[in-house]
């Protein structure tokens, strides 16, 4: 191997390893699809063009009897799972295997059957997950030429969508149980991603992900926009009094901050303060309310706060932070 071919095979495996990162535009597809190990780097224009190819070659003769060959229990890509799955009942017109069984999905594979015979580079069929050379809008018209059902009608526009994020790097197909629809398996899922988030689940205050109890998908939409952060609410606080109820009012004195935004005092993932609190009060009260003038700093004479502030800080005395229907609760004293 020559120096240049060395340099051009080392460029490749570091652009590959950059995409893989989303160090580098999302124009750039790198996939490991070669039996010798090395990355193939093509654009987007030069993806379009293979997906194409793919397309208008020519389809097997005998279906998924063709793949099972080869991507059997031993092969590096099984796919026996999936006649435990719903993709593959054929009886079903609504399934692929109805239709043109693994074709429906990855397209004519009789070129690809026919070189891998004669021992030849293998002709490419359309790969799904993450680092594969086929690009996600190809990936998910193949999903979504099934799923464009009212629950992913807005998946056109949103966040996964604009980040190029495809169906298969979060669902997987060829397994008896996709981890995206089991409560305890889910998080670890978009964890891949959102790894600041699973840290945020190891602190002191936490809604209970990781027990199973929740999962990420009763807060987020990850097919649609409804609000900012993909919510399956428009607002935050519409989302928080879905099972938080007591705190929805309406009140008769309301505390504006609550009935504005839960966020602006909580933080919804994880906190090391109480009540998934953003800062201890009263130091998170004062980020509003300013001490001078309150009977904490006039009691005693001096500016230093009084003992009333101490331990639950300025719940001592107003407990009814949320908002307060009794008659003297303006200041969500009572």
């Amino acid at each position: 191997m020559s120096m240049f071919e060395t340099i051009i095979r080392q460029r490749a495996l570091c652009l590959a390893l950059l995409v893989a990162m989303g160090a580098v535009s999302p124009q750039l597809y790198a996939a490991d699809d070669d039996d010798d190990g090395d990355a193939v780097i093509m654009t987007a224009e030069q993806a379009d063009e293979a997906v194409l190819r793919v397309l208008n070659a020519p389809s097997s003769d005998k279906g998924a009897d063709s793949c099972l060959k080869c991507h059997d229990e031993d092969n590096e890509y099984p796919v026996m799972p999936l006649f435990k799955t719903r993709h593959a009942t054929a009886t079903d017109p609504r399934t692929p295997f109805a239709n043109q069984q693994c074709e429906t999905c990855h397209g004519p594979g009789g070129e690809h059957q026919k070189e891998s015979k004669k021992g030849e580079e293998k002709a490419p069929i359309l790969n799904f997950g993450k680092n594969v050379w086929t690009p996600a809008k190809a990936q998910n018209e193949r999903c979504l030429s099934c799923h464009q059902n009212h629950e992913r009608i807005e998946w056109k526009g949103s966040s996964h969508e604009f980040n190029e994020v495809a169906c298969a790097s979060c669902h997987r197909i060829h397994v008896t149980n996709d981890p995206m629809l089991d409560k305890k398996q889910q998080a670890d899922v978009c964890y891949t991603c959102h790894v600041n988030k699973r840290a945020k689940f190891f602190q002191v205050s936490r809604h209970p992900v990781r027990e199973g109890q929740m999962s990420c998908s009763d807060c987020h939409n990850a097919h649609a926009e409804d609000g900012d952060g993909i919510r399956v609410a428009a607002t935050v606080r519409e989302k928080c009094t879905s099972c938080h109820a007591e705190k929805r009012g309406p009140f008769l004195w309301e505390h504006q901050p609550a009935a504005e935004d839960c966020a602006v005092c909580h933080t919804p993932h994880g906190s090391n303060f109480p009540a998934l609190l953003k800062k201890r009060p009263p130091q998170l009260c004062q980020q509003c309310h300013a001490q001078a003038g309150h009977p904490s700093v006039s009691y005693n004479g001096s500016v230093v706060p009084s003992q009333f502030l101490s331990v639950k800080g300025c719940l001592n005395c107003h407990s009814n932070t949320h908002g307060s229907n009794h008659p003297s609760g303006a200041s969500s004293l009572r």
